[in-house]
């Protein structure tokens, strides 16, 4: 089983039971190995420093017990912040309207960098308006590389 995948199979139950979602977890760093979850609260409303200071305890608690990681490493817990990561595609769904910027893994028209307004998904497919384009672009929600909401100021 995978790392992030088994890290998730540990601590979703009781983040959930807390009211959090997990947006994200990554494991990085060679020198520093730092594990990042990053939460909302289920209800959507805003995420404070106390909620990632009650959720860091819980997970730390969980993965001592657990021990799915054999290094030292730093527990991060975050918010997703401005510049939110989609990730899952009810995440592209939530944010229908909003402004992105996107990474392909295929080239589409010659490139893999976009950034527009997300107008619509269906059926797995994710429509982009992109800024430099009177064209809507449809892609393959199996087809992002990566993704994230671009803040509004």
């Amino acid at each position: 089983m995978d790392l992030i995948k088994k890290i998730k199979d540990i601590i979703e139950p009781t983040l959930n039971s807390l009211g959090y979602h997990i947006v994200r977890v990554q494991f990085s760093g060679q020198v520093r190995p730092t594990l990042q979850v990053m939460i909302e609260k289920l209800d959507l409303s805003a995420l404070s420093i106390d909620d990632c200071v009650k959720a860091s305890r819980q997970i730390s608690a969980l993965l001592d017990v657990e021990d799915p990681i054999d290094t030292a490493y730093q527990l991060e817990v975050t918010s997703p912040g401005l510049d939110r990561p989609l990730v899952a595609l009810q995440d592209y769904v939530r944010f229908q309207g909003a402004e992105i910027k996107l990474e392909t893994v295929s080239p589409l028209e010659g490139r893999k960098r976009f950034k527009g307004i997300l107008s619509q998904v269906k059926e797995g497919t994710i429509f982009l308006k992109p800024e430099d384009s009177e064209a809507t672009l449809d892609i393959a929600y199996e087809n992002i590389l990566k993704a994230k909401l671009v803040p509004q100021f």
